[in-house]
């Protein structure tokens, strides 16, 4: 099945996916999402208790997959949620839903097949 995906290729979901493997870098989104949107490194460092080079491991790996873009203010930087990107992998798992629903589930096959 050939479903558009909105000019993205196979590399960005395979950053985005890999981004998103670990759980430390999905705390981080979710947090930059209900904490307004932007936060400063200094603070997410503190937040999740990690140490600076261990955070900003996980930032970069995020910018690399367009996750999060920043903003630098002098020596510091603002990251904010780069919600294209996720709106972009929100559809593909769209899709997967969308023709999810006309299939049976495993639940369904099972109850279909028992005697």
């Amino acid at each position: 099945m050939d479903r558009d995906t909105g000019g993205a290729d196979s590399a960005v979901y395979d950053r985005v996916f890999a981004a998103l493997a670990h759980p430390a870098r999905r705390q981080i989104l979710i947090t930059l999402h209900f904490e307004g949107g932007a936060m400063g490194a200094g603070e997410i460092a503190r937040m999740f208790e990690h140490a600076w080079p261990t955070t900003s491991r996980h930032l970069q790996v995020m910018v690399d997959a367009g996750l999060v873009t920043y903003e630098r203010h002098g020596r510091t930087r603002t990251y904010r949620v780069n919600r294209p990107r996720v709106d972009l992998v929100a559809d593909w798992l769209g899709l997967i839903r969308e023709t999810g629903a006309s299939r049976p589930t495993s639940d369904d096959e099972t109850t279909r097949n028992s005697p």
